[in-house]
């Protein structure tokens, strides 16, 4: 069986045990055995990357483009080859999960570019003959905890920023998925990042995740996550003064108006709520549904959804691959039970027989249920959405803002006045218009508000605001 090794300055590192990783697809595939670091071995990879950063932090932005442009480059020209590692470990369909690895090929290669743009400020004092320069200068030692769901396209728009503005990295990826990262670290080590730079210890978060969040000689975490780690860890940094960016969960609305397309709003809401099987942080979970379209929408949606295919993740004609997991494939049916419980109806949601054994679940529509049910205040984290009918557009809008979370948004109407008016006032970091909840450019910022979020944008330039520290000098050149 293929061994897959920590990386630490600069070297492959055998972990204190190992673990498997298995396809959701088929349980008798197993993709390799991989290291499981330590609470010692993560302190290593920690002072390797403390060590490192002395140099890298002064490199020039020539040798940091170079790096992130090389690895990008190889990141795309092994599209197909990662895509299928990432299927296989995380359950994404082949073609979504080639164009998550493109997605990641692009980020590298965005930041190779703001590499070169970071920039600053001269600007001249109000006192005579003064100037005053503002520079941004890397924060240091950056640690990364990344989820499960986007195996490489988180990774690389953490891993990427961190090191285009001169930080240096050390990365805990999600226990059930390190493949992915695994492949984005040896790429970016082979692109030239010297020894140090990039460290990857795979591992539990209860060991790896919190040596990381504990040591001082880390200077920053960024985490996406669940919401009550999250919370655990931002309470660690605040208390240690790490800067630290969180990003969690979701409990995303898509509105559908009266006058929406209907077939323009069905195709958002199937795309939004279940393809990568509803494994996403900004999926349309709830689906709030104006009066007159309700009955025609719900109609529709059930059509829709007889015509998707559940199943392995690395067939043709795929749509809905398996849930990640056992637990959360529990998780799925124990909500759905709660949704019965508390008088939803549901439509699917019942496990498929395929042709291997996998955790595969049709999806489900919960139809009967108002906004104080458990369906629709908490994140069930599957290809589930409930329904929730309402007169019009400004209960819609309450409703949608009814919930701790506010991460993406979305409405399906061809009014430009309730348009503009939800793009402005619903609260969202991410807000859609006609189309799905879900899916977002490589080249803008990532992010939301409320319980969903906290601290600067991820992805795009707004990343260096996290990755970055200003500094602000005054020079008296009379005197130099």
């Amino acid at each position: 069986m293929s061994q897959f090794a920590n990386y630490i300055d600069g070297q492959w590192v055998d972990g204190a045990s190992v673990s498997r990783n298995v396809n959701p697809s088929n349980l008798d595939d197993v993709i390799g055995e991989f290291a499981q670091a330590d609470a010692e071995q993560t302190h290593r990879a920690i002072s390797a990357a403390r060590k490192a950063f002395a140099q890298w932090s002064l490199s020039t932005p020539q040798q940091r483009f170079d790096v992130l442009d090389q690895a990008g480059s190889a990141i795309l020209a092994r599209k197909a080859e990662l895509g299928k590692v990432l299927a296989r470990e995380e359950g994404k369909t082949l073609p979504e999960a080639i164009g998550e690895v493109g997605r990641a090929g692009q980020i590298f290669k965005f930041f190779a570019g703001e590499a070169l743009r970071v920039g600053g400020e001269v600007m001249p004092s109000v006192r005579p003959g003064m100037t005053v320069e503002m520079t941004r200068e890397p924060v240091g030692v950056v640690g990364l905890i990344t989820p499960w769901n986007f195996p490489i396209a988180i990774p690389a728009w953490k891993i990427a920023p961190a090191l285009a503005y001169g930080n240096t990295v050390v990365i805990k990826p999600a226990d059930l998925v390190p493949g992915s990262t695994w492949e984005l670290v040896k790429i970016i080590a082979e692109a030239g990042a010297p020894a140090g730079v990039i460290n990857l210890v795979m591992g539990r978060g209860s060991v790896v995740g919190e040596a990381l969040v504990s040591s001082p000689d880390v200077d920053a975490i960024s985490f996406t996550g669940s919401v009550s780690t999250g919370r655990a860890i931002g309470a660690k940094c605040f208390d240690s003064g790490k800067k630290f960016q969180l990003e969690m969960g979701g409990k995303n609305p898509m509105v559908v108006l009266d006058d929406a397309d209907l077939n323009v709003a069905i195709e958002a809401c199937i795309n939004g709520a279940f393809y990568s099987t509803g494994q996403r942080c900004t999926a349309s979970s709830r689906l709030i549904v104006t009066a007159g379209i309700y009955d025609r929408f719900i109609d529709g949606m059930k059509a829709r959804m007889r015509a998707l295919k559940v199943g392995d993740a690395l067939a043709d004609g795929t749509h809905i691959g398996p849930v990640v997991d056992d637990k959360q494939l529990a998780q799925d049916e124990r909500y759905l039970a709660i949704a019965r419980d508390e008088g939803g109806t549901v439509f699917g949601g019942e496990r498929v027989e395929g042709s291997t054994r996998g955790y595969f679940l049709a999806p489900a529509l919960v139809t009967e249920t108002t906004p104080a049910m458990r369906i629709n205040r908490e994140e069930v984290f599957g290809p589930v959405a409930s329904v929730i009918k309402v007169k019009d557009y400004q209960e819609a809008l309450a409703v949608a803002n009814g919930t701790e979370f506010g991460l993406s948004a979305g409405i399906c109407t061809t009014s430009l006045k309730y348009a503009s008016h939800f793009r402005r006032h619903v609260q969202a970091g991410m807000v859609m218009v006609n189309t799905a909840t879900a899916g977002v450019d490589y080249h803008v910022p990532f992010g939301g508000r409320k319980g969903s979020s906290y601290g600067p944008r991820e992805q795009g330039a707004y990343a260096r605001e996290f990755y970055t520290s200003v500094k602000t000098a005054y020079i008296n050149p009379g005197a130099v």
